[in-house]
């Protein structure tokens, strides 16, 4: 069994048109050998289908490039505090992870997506989606806090939008945690510590926090159950600062004079003076999980899942700002080196967030593997408490209380529903499997910000905005895996999708604007085909269109003047997008060698950007006209390299994304794509000297990239750039005997500061104990 366990490949080529993609797809065969994983049905279903207590989302038949994780090498060699963890060292694929405890900023980012588009990917957890899809950006990340690391049995990751049996927003890649499920009593409690030094600016701290997790679980005859239960309390180190451009200041003596401003470039190379730090975030999360699952009979299941979560966040501000008798100054009017700036209370304003969310699952599965199988699973997420609370009133007196706004996003969710089904026509070893299905997903975004005498304690008041909108996608897909030839795979299918948004509102103090319905339809033909060239070597090539709809919060948030919508675009059309892909892979004694060539054209990509044709300027979501990006892929993984108990993986990856057209922006035009990087890479070894010692090292390394569409960001160490780095990892374990396992380890060992527009932790060092029963 390999360490991180390679599925199939899949992408490729030039621009393919889809009229050109049987000679396109046959023109890659011929060009040179690869594999796709496992050619033949034993060992594609050996890696594939999970049976029994390992539910899946996904299809039985892979036509894409797959990587995968087991839980017990994320045990062994990752330092995981969270479910994203899993996926640090997978290929092509960054969580943007600001701090331990991230729950609303971290992004996962693929191939050809940046840390910006969380709508180009799909994440879920026993069939359950964790994709917040009501948005796309930095505050729509998947909800990672409803899987523990304790829970992974294993991870799979599908790379590109080759599947019909998911929506357009796979464009990217789908994430599919399969979380543990006991065939006997067994009993679990983990608990960690974890300290970072952080030195940035005027901030020279050490932060801290700890995690206990318990689990226990059993199986009875034919009831299955599970519990898992953590709590995490987690110090970060402040994400944000409080900013002005020196060139705003006014010259002159007006003003307090302070002292202590921090005085550097901004990412546009503009002097700019930091005031003090904000988002320093205390958060203290709760998780509760309950799993049954039942047998009916040996060949049906039925299986829910509830989850909890609950946060408690609350994120302070510090001044660097000094006055003459040396106490901090929060607002007002200062002078600092002889010029004057106004600061207002938003600029160093403390805020507080108590959220409770709640998921349900249940689903009903067959897997007889004859003739005929089925599906039937919904799911359901709900915000049933979110709200964040802001003064309007500067520090120090808002720690006393005060006015302030409250925004409550009671309402807002989602939910699922899926029938699957699963067609073999001449039984398992048959040429043709056919699967397919019908779904529909459901988004409402309820979000109301008010006024409120007291902001910490305060009920509601006066309406400062709101925005309100749903939207639905229906959706009819069918694949067929058709082995034509001995060596041969073909695998064609195809996406209809239907989509509607509507109770589109953007109000304001005064008034409200309401939104027309809008519906449009799509299909999203899917081809891939593979060939076993020798026993060794495999080759695949696949072509896919997603059509990624706009998001609600993209449709309909703006602010309301004169009841007229400014700053929002309820017109916005779909991003489409046209992926190929080439592997060739190599399956070694004790693992496998993987090369991928993969090409993507995107049209409508959907951006926050600044209208430069229209005066005065407009800055908002609009459609960016075309995107390509083409790139190599290489990934490696083996067992006992060199050496018994040496085990290695690591990957390798090269991505030009440029913009190839945009009217609206001009100078965007042959800029690369925002948060994408040329060069990507990741290694982790691991070393276990005997069955009782395991170490691993880990590195990760991303090239230079851009924030901005006209990559004017040029300054890439620094508050609100995007960095290039090159960070290690090291873990140690050592089984104290057969229930008790103590750990040890250090993140960002070589200390590296780096940013993601906020900065990333710096040397964090973790320690661990776990006792299985």
């Amino acid at each position: 069994m390999k360490n991180f366990v390679t599925l199939a490949p899949f992408r490729a080529v030039p621009p393919l048109a889809p009229e050109r993609l049987a000679s396109a797809l046959l023109f890659s065969v011929a060009l040179c050998p690869a594999a796709w994983a496992q050619t033949s049905e034993a060992r594609t279903l050996e890696r594939v289908i999970v049976t029994g207590g390992r539910p899946s989302s996904l299809p039985t038949q892979i036509p894409t490039t797959t990587e995968g994780v087991r839980g017990e090498q994320v045990e062994q060699a990752i330092n995981a505090t969270d479910a994203q963890d899993a996926l640090k060292y997978l290929p092509s694929l960054t969580v943007r992870k600001r701090y331990i405890g991230d729950h609303d900023h971290a992004v996962l980012a693929t191939r050809a997506s940046g840390s910006g588009n969380s709508a180009r990917s799909l994440v879920y957890a026993d069939g359950l989606l964790l994709s917040n899809l009501l948005g796309n950006g930095a505050s729509f990340t998947p909800r990672w806090g409803l899987v523990t690391p304790e829970e992974i049995d294993r991870v799979d990751v599908l790379y590109g939008p080759f599947s019909a049996a998911y929506p357009g927003n796979s464009a990217g890649a789908i994430v599919d945690y399969v979380t543990r499920m006991p065939q006997r009593f067994e009993a679990h409690v983990k608990v960690q510590a974890f300290s970072q030094r952080h030195d940035l600016a005027q901030t020279h701290e050490r932060y801290n926090g700890h995690q206990g997790s318990a689990s226990l679980g059993s199986r009875d005859g034919a009831l299955s159950w599970w519990v898992n239960l953590n709590r995490l309390d987690s110090d970060a180190q402040p994400m944000a600062f409080a900013t002005r451009q020196v060139s705003q200041g006014t010259p002159g003596a007006a003003g307090t004079p302070v002292t202590g401003g921090v005085v550097q470039n901004n990412p546009r190379q503009q002097p700019w003076v930091l005031f003090g730090s904000t988002g320093q975030t205390h958060t203290v999360q709760d998780h509760a999980k309950l799993k049954l699952a039942y047998d009916f009979s040996p060949t049906v299941r039925a299986a829910y899942t509830l989850g909890l979560w609950r946060n408690d966040a609350d994120r302070a501000s510090a001044s660097f700002l000094r006055d003459a008798a040396g106490q901090p100054v929060y607002s007002g009017t200062v002078n600092l080196d002889n010029r004057s700036y106004t600061l207002t209370p938003a600029d160093l304003a403390p805020s507080q967030a108590r959220l409770e969310h709640v998921a349900h699952g249940v689903s009903v599965k067959s897997h007889t593997r004859g003739l005929w199988d089925w599906e039937a699973a919904a799911s359901l997420y709900d915000y049933h408490q979110d709200q964040v609370r802001t003064p309007t009133v500067a520090l120090p007196g808002a720690e006393q209380g005060g006015p302030g706004r409250i925004t409550d996003q009671d309402g807002t969710g989602w939910n699922t529903l899926a029938l699957k089904g699963i067609w073999r026509p001449q039984g398992l070893q048959g040429p043709h499997i056919v699967e397919f299905g019908v779904q529909r997903d459901a988004f409402a975004l309820r979000t109301l910000v008010s006024n409120t005498a007291a902001w910490i304690d305060g009920v509601p008041g006066t309406r400062v905005s709101a925005f309100t909108g749903d939207s639905t996608l229906s959706s009819l897909w069918v694949q067929d895996a058709w082995r034509f030839a001995p060596d041969w795979k073909a695998v064609l299918g195809g996406r209809w999708e239907h989509w509607r948004a509507d109770n589109g509102s953007v109000s304001g103090a005064s008034g409200t604007v309401a939104l027309g319905a809008r519906s449009e339809s799509h299909l999203s033909p899917k081809a891939a085909l593979s060939y076993q060239l020798t026993e060794a070597w495999s080759l695949k090539a696949s072509l896919g269109r997603a059509v990624r709809m706009p998001t609600v919060s993209e449709l309909y948030q703006g602010t309301v003047t004169t009841n007229q919508i400014v700053n929002n675009d309820p017109n916005l059309r779909p991003e489409t997008s046209w992926t190929t892909e080439f592997s060739a892979e190599r399956e070694l004694a004790e693992g496998s060698l993987r090369g991928t060539v993969f090409f993507e054209r995107s049209r409508d990509a959907l951006y926050a950007q600044t209208d430069t044709r229209v005066s005065p300027n407009v800055t908002n979501i609009q459609n960016v006209d075309a995107v390509r990006t083409a790139g190599l892929e290489g990934a490696y993984q083996a067992r006992n390299v060199g050496w018994k108990g040496v085990d290695l993986t690591g990957s390798l990856t090269f991505a030009d994304s440029v913009i190839t057209a945009n009217a609206r922006n001009p100078d965007s035009v042959g800029k690369w794509q925002p948060r994408v990087p040329r060069w990507r890479a990741g290694l982790l070894a691991s070393y276990a000297p005997t069955e009782r010692w395991n170490a691993s090292l880990g590195a990760r390394y991303s090239g230079r990239q851009y924030g901005q569409l006209d990559n004017s960001d040029t300054v890439d160490q620094v508050y609100q750039s995007f960095s290039r780095y090159f960070v290690t990892d090291v873990r140690m374990q050592y089984r104290v005997d057969a229930q008790w396992r103590l750990s040890a380890g250090i993140d960002n060992l070589n200390n590296r500061t780096y940013w993601a527009f906020h900065p990333y932790p710096q040397r964090t060092f973790h320690l661990e104990l776990r006792c299985d029963l």
